[in-house]
C-alpha cells in the first residue's frame, strides 16, 4: 500500500486563481504539495495546464464539475466538453461538488438524484474516467431512518460513483469520518480534508474539532489515494491557510 498523496482544492485560492490562475498553481507547488484538484480552469488552454502540471510534477488526478441540474437536457452535452478537457490534462476523477436536495428529502427525491448520477457516471466510465461525488453535510439528512448519502451509494454502482468524502462535512452532518470511510472502503480513493472551528465556520486542518487524525490512521487500509486541502474561510489569507493545512499532513508523517 502507498502513502496518499496531499492536494490541494483550488477553490481555496480562489481569490488567487482568478487572477493568476498558472501562477497560483506555481505558488502550491512550491508550497509543497503534490497534487491539485481544480474548481474550473479559466478558459486555460489544456495542452498549456498539462505543461505546466509536467514541468512542476504536479499530479492533478480530479476536478470538480457541477451538472446543469436546472436544465436536465443540457447535462450530458455539457459533460462531454468537461471529460474531453480532462483527458487532455490527464485527470482520472471528475467529481460533482453539490448536487440539489429539498430541505426534508423523500426517498423519491434520493432516486432522482440517484438517475442524474448514475447516468453522468455512466458517461464518464464510457470515456475511461471514474465520477464521483462530493458531499456536504445537508446528503446526511435521514430518509426513511437512514442518511441520504448511504441511499445514494446503495442505488448507483459503484463502477459509476465513487465518494470523495468532505471529512468536514461528514462530521457537520452528525456522522463519524473515520466510520464513513472504513463503511465504503475501496470507494474512496480521494478525501476532502476541511476542518471546523466554532459553529459552521471552516478552519486550517488539523485546528478544529474534526477527527481528522482518525481517517489519516485507517486510510492506506480504506483505499484513500489522495488527501484534497478545502478551506474557505480564512484568519489571514488563503495562502497563508495552505500552508498552515501543509504542515499538519507533515507533522502526521504525510
Amino acid at each position: 500500500m502507498t502513502k496518499p498523496v496531499v492536494g490541494l482544492q483550488l477553490y481555496t485560492l480562489r481569490d488567487q486563481t482568478e487572477k493568476d490562475f498558472l501562477g497560483t498553481i506555481r505558488k502550491v507547488a512550491e508550497m509543497g504539495y503534490n497534487a491539485v484538484e481544480f474548481a474550473g480552469y479559466f478558459n486555460t488552454p489544456a495542452k498549456e495546464l498539462k505543461a505546466l502540471l509536467d514541468e512542476l510534477g504536479l499530479e492533478a488526478p480530479s476536478a470538480h464539475v457541477g451538472l446543469n441540474f436546472g436544465e436536465p437536457d443540457k447535462i450530458e452535452q455539457d459533460l462531454a466538453v468537461q471529460i474531453e478537457y480532462a483527458k487532455e490534462i490527464g485527470l482520472k476523477y471528475i467529481v460533482t461538488p453539490w448536487a440539489p436536495l429539498p430541505e426534508n428529502p423523500t426517498e423519491e427525491d434520493v432516486d432522482k438524484l440517484a438517475s442524474i448520477l448514475e447516468a453522468a457516471g455512466r458517461q464518464v466510465a464510457a470515456a475511461g474516467l471514474q465520477y464521483g461525488y462530493h458531499n456536504h453535510d445537508f446528503e446526511f439528512k435521514l430518509v426513511n431512518g437512514r442518511p441520504a448519502m448511504d441511499l445514494l451509494l446503495e442505488k448507483v454502482p459503484a463502477e459509476y460513483l465513487i465518494a470523495e468524502f468532505d471529512l468536514g462535512w461528514v462530521h457537520m452532518g452528525g456522522q463519524n469520518p473515520v466510520d464513513y470511510v472504513t463503511r465504503y472502503a475501496g470507494r474512496v480513493p480521494l478525501a476532502h480534508f476541511k476542518d471546523f472551528g466554532q459553529g459552521r465556520r471552516d478552519t486550517e486542518v488539523g485546528k478544529g474539532v474534526v477527527d481528522l487524525k482518525g481517517v489519516l490512521g485507517v486510510a492506506e487500509k480504506v483505499g484513500i489515494e489522495y488527501f484534497i486541502v478545502e478551506q474557505e474561510e480564512f484568519a489571514s489569507s488563503s495562502l497563508e491557510s495552505a500552508k498552515i493545512c501543509l504542515e499538519f499532513f507533515r507533522e502526521n508523517g504525510f
